[in-house]
């Protein structure tokens, strides 16, 4: 990964020097999860009149092989990486905190979050009042609610980025060595004790992140064509040994929560590949529709992000309640309308992207913004409990609106104050990016 991976972390001075062929593959990467997504979710109604969901993609023959191409959360976790390290790095440069760093990215991803979870109480309360089934509105809370988990992983990682730094610095491949034994551990006692499993929604994406360390300093761009080949041919090559071996499912939708090693062998494998295609990822950056394409997506990517599988949620409920064709899942007809469903979902994203875009806008993050280590860290409490409650108990309407009230006071006691004498916040505007939101 050359040196210009990830430089900037948003909007105005934070999109100076970016990579484009980044911003490409993070667009590439989010469009897959909206069309994977569309090609998942799949309400039934029953002759009794209970709604339940299929996975229709999921339950293709040809779909265990195909995921191991098209699973690409480790790829978000690689190129987040890069981008936070440096985004860190300047910060510390001009006199940050770990403090004002843990600020900066609560506020980027809680903002829209909160908008999100209160749209969906709101929604869903409504629903029940009108006399919908509660079985329902409890599907449709945890099928809407389903991004919220990478939210909660991305963001663990990236908090701990101040600390994972320091490690880094001091010695790179043993801070890699020490995520790595952590996770194995993990694994290996997840038979035993089934929740310590979900340590590795840490463990795992830190160590995916660090991977992005690694390339920010330039080991990638030190490795000929030949030897990039190598590591992404080993990585897959030991990704069929532990799955042959049957010591991990080869379903990488199974491996993906709670996450283990595969996931990790997953991010190795296509960091190599993305440093093998940037020459052909850089020259169709530098093409003006594409540029723009990517741009305009960028500028609102974790809104679409979010909203995305509520909105298909909304929609297939209601084509269910109307007399309009409904092809039963994974028929040839099924598969046909897919393209008209990514075509609707887009035209339906296209208001709410208007509508609630704009919290993915944000000044200058700057060091003069005071923020204690212990507000930071109550904010960071606050946050992670109706987290961790949704990780143990799942997903449900009164999660929803709790995960509202501790997200709002988290924005409540971030909202921080000038240092010194207080100067007026100019937003500054600058090209906006795929990282806007998912950094």
């Amino acid at each position: 990964m050359r040196s210009t991976v990830g430089r900037g972390t948003g909007t105005g001075a934070d999109t100076v020097d970016r990579d484009p062929a980044i911003d490409l593959v993070r667009f590439i990467c989010l469009a897959l999860v909206v069309v994977g997504h569309s090609m998942m979710v799949s309400p039934v109604l029953r002759p009794d009149g209970t709604v339940t969901t299929e996975n229709t993609l999921g339950d293709q023959d040809w779909f265990v092989p195909v995921i191991w191409i098209f699973m690409v959360m480790p790829l978000f976790f690689v190129t987040g990486g890069a981008t936070g390290l440096q985004s860190w790095r300047r910060l510390k440069a001009r006199g940050g905190t770990a403090a004002q760093f843990i600020r900066a990215r609560l506020l980027r991803l809680l903002r829209p979050t909160t908008a999100l979870l209160a749209a969906m109480v709101l929604g869903l309360s409504l629903a029940r009042a009108l006399g919908v089934d509660q079985q329902v509105v409890q599907l449709m809370a945890t099928g809407a609610g389903m991004p919220l988990w990478f939210l909660a992983a991305y963001l663990a990682a990236q908090l701990n980025i101040p600390l994972l730094a320091a490690l880094h610095a001091r010695s790179p491949w043993l801070a890699l060595g020490l995520l790595l034994g952590l996770v194995v551990a993990v694994d290996c006692l997840r038979g035993a004790l089934p929740n310590l499993a979900y340590a590795n929604l840490v463990f795992v994406w830190c160590a995916v992140q660090q991977l992005g360390f690694l390339a920010v300093d330039g080991w990638t761009s030190r490795l000929s064509r030949s030897g990039l080949l190598a590591i992404a041919l080993a990585a897959n090559l030991a990704l069929g040994l532990v799955t042959g071996l049957g010591l991990y499912t080869g379903n990488m939708l199974v491996n993906l929560n709670p996450p283990n090693l595969t996931l990790v062998l997953l991010g190795v494998s296509q960091l190599a590949v993305m440093e093998l295609a940037r020459p052909v990822l850089a020259a169709l950056a530098e093409v003006s529709w594409i540029g723009r394409l990517v741009a305009m997506a960028g500028s609102r990517s974790l809104t679409v992000y979010l909203w995305h599988l509520p909105l298909l949620g909304a929609m297939s409920g209601l084509l269910l309640l109307v007399p309009f064709p409904k092809p039963a899942a994974g028929t040839a007809e099924w598969w046909w309308s897919r393209p008209l469903v990514v075509l609707a979902l887009v035209i339906l994203l296209l208001p709410v992207a208007a509508a609630f875009g704009r919290m993915e806008d944000r000044t200058t993050p700057a060091p003069t913004i005071r923020c204690r280590p212990a507000v930071a860290g109550a904010a960071v409490v606050v946050v992670f409990i109706p987290v961790a409650d949704a990780a143990l108990s799942g997903l449900s309407l009164g999660l929803l609106a709790a995960g509202t009230v501790c997200f709002s006071a988290a924005l409540l006691l971030l909202r921080g104050s000038p240092l010194g004498r207080r100067q007026p916040f100019r937003r500054r505007h600058g090209r906006r990016t795929i990282a806007s939101g998912l950094k």
